[in-house]
């Protein structure tokens, strides 16, 4: 899989019309969700590039990362004339970097795409990396393919855009990278002031938050190594973001990772001897902006039925990944049946 070209925007008409030229096609299409359409298409529709490009628009949020969007996004693609020659740009959250990579991956056996985020999430976590893929059978993700966009151009533009709740959905994924990574990176960013947001320096943690994805992501493009690495707090927290959706009551996926990191960090505790005043610090740090879940323990075994289906596993297995201390990776860690209740107790009770 070759290596995808991060772009950290200084200009961003400079910036998006050279990833464009660089990528030869013969018909442009840009999709974007209902949402970004009016937020964030108005930054950049005035872009000489654009003069030609056919929209393709689909409904926000993570209830549409479905089957019925992916083939309405064929459909629009068919009928716009795209060969395997042309080329689509994803402008949106990572419901639209996810949808869109694996519609581009998928037709004509593949097209090339590139992906503006405009969510913190997408711009750390969704678009870069080669995930694609949609939601099926009420599970997260679960059909897709690895592919690469051509090129990733992260513009901290878009961030002004987002609401407190979806910059701190962005920053769940930001904590994974700082635990995964050194004490240093953990240490900046349990530091870094939520309420009165310096954008600049946001930029720079997303910088560094996205090296530290790239690194792992070169090692191990398709996830038979390292790369689990970057799971941490998702076999939790993705089992709660499905309980959410399936009982019609969606959480953002950022806040489902950050309770995922309570559990699977006490997991990490019990099981690898992770410091308790790591755990201690990352768990006050994720309440007091993320508050706690709604978790009732009627609902264990719906979860754990959840995890059970988790893309880490092997056989019947249920496969965590952990930490022995930050940066120090346990990947393909098991845990038992009572052992997961047990994560479930502190994450509703600690």
């Amino acid at each position: 899989m070759p290596k995808q070209e991060i772009i950290i925007s200084k200009d961003l008409k400079q910036d998006v019309e050279g990833a464009i030229a660089r990528c030869q096609h013969d018909r442009l299409f840009v999709l974007t969700d209902s949402t970004t359409l009016r937020l964030c298409w108005p930054l950049v529709s005035a872009f000489p590039c654009f003069k030609s490009a056919q929209m393709i628009t689909i409904g926000d949020t993570d209830e549409n990362k479905t089957l019925d969007s992916l083939s309405s996004v064929w459909t629009a693609l068919q009928k716009g004339g795209a060969t395997r020659h042309s080329l689509l740009v994803n402008l949106g959250g990572g419901m639209v970097t996810d949808l869109g990579g694996f519609a581009a991956s998928t037709f004509k056996r593949g097209m090339a795409y590139i992906n503006i985020p405009t969510t913190l999430l997408s711009q750390v976590d969704a678009s870069v990396g080669g995930k694609t893929g949609i939601n099926f059978g009420g599970l997260k993700n679960e059909i897709g393919v690895f592919n690469q966009a051509t090129s990733v151009i992260l513009s901290s533009e878009f961030l002004r855009s987002l609401d407190m709740k979806n910059i701190l959905s962005g920053y769940a994924e930001m904590l994974k990278h700082g635990l995964i990574s050194d004490e240093q990176s953990l240490a900046e960013l349990l530091r870094f002031d939520l309420e009165e947001l310096d954008f600049a320096e946001l930029g720079r943690l997303v910088s560094k938050s996205v090296g530290i994805k790239e690194r792992i992501v070169e090692e191990d493009p398709t996830e038979k190594g390292i790369r689990k690495a970057l799971n941490l707090g998702h076999t939790a927290g993705h089992a709660l973001e499905s309980m959410a959706l399936e009982k019609g009551r969606p959480v953002l996926h950022g806040y489902a990772v950050a309770w995922g990191l309570i559990g699977e960090l006490y997991l990490s505790v019990v099981k690898c001897d992770f410091p308790k005043e790591r755990l201690r610090q990352t768990v006050q740090f994720i309440k007091l902006h993320y508050g706690d879940p709604l978790l009732d323990c009627k609902q264990y075994e719906r979860l754990y039925e959840f995890m059970k289906h988790d893309k880490k596993n092997e056989g019947d297995s249920i496969n965590f990944t952990l930490l022995g201390n930050v940066g120090d990776i346990r990947i393909n860690q098991q845990a038992t049946k009572d052992e997961i209740f047990e994560m479930l107790d502190f994450l509703r009770e600690g």
